[in-house]
């Protein structure tokens, strides 16, 4: 059987695409190519898709958003690579925050907004062999 689907496209709309641009290639250090005129596309590794409700309740807590796409970034030891992205010029949001599922921080995008980084609990399965 083969799959048509070959590969999850995500986009992040800035109001300043140099300074994100520059953040993902110089920062993130992400592989990329220039389609052109500077507009590059990154090579970003494995991806997952998860469907969460719009609203919820778990152990006593509730919670909705209006939200309708989300993009978040993985890592195997959060600490190391918050430390790591410090050194390279990332800045974030808060401490880190046990959410049961993951450990999370914040990290600033610039241009951007806020992106999630996060230390999976759960076996990924962008990450299983």
């Amino acid at each position: 059987m083969t799959t048509m689907i070959t590969a999850l496209h995500t986009l992040v709309y800035a109001d300043d695409p140099d300074a994100a641009r520059a953040f993902f290639r110089d920062v993130l250090r992400f592989p990329a190519t220039d389609t052109g005129g500077g507009w590059l596309i990154f090579k970003t590794g494995p991806s997952e898709l998860g469907v969460h409700p719009s609203s919820w309740e778990h152990e006593g807590r509730s919670g909705s958003t209006e939200q309708r796409f989300d993009v978040s970034l993985m890592c195997d030891d959060i600490e190391k690579t918050r430390a790591e992205l410090a050194g390279r010029g990332a800045e974030f949001v808060g401490d880190l925050a046990d959410e049961g599922w993951g450990i999370t921080t914040t990290l600033l995008v610039p241009g951007a907004g806020e992106m999630m980084l996060y230390e999976p609990r759960y076996d990924p399965p962008a990450t299983a062999r």
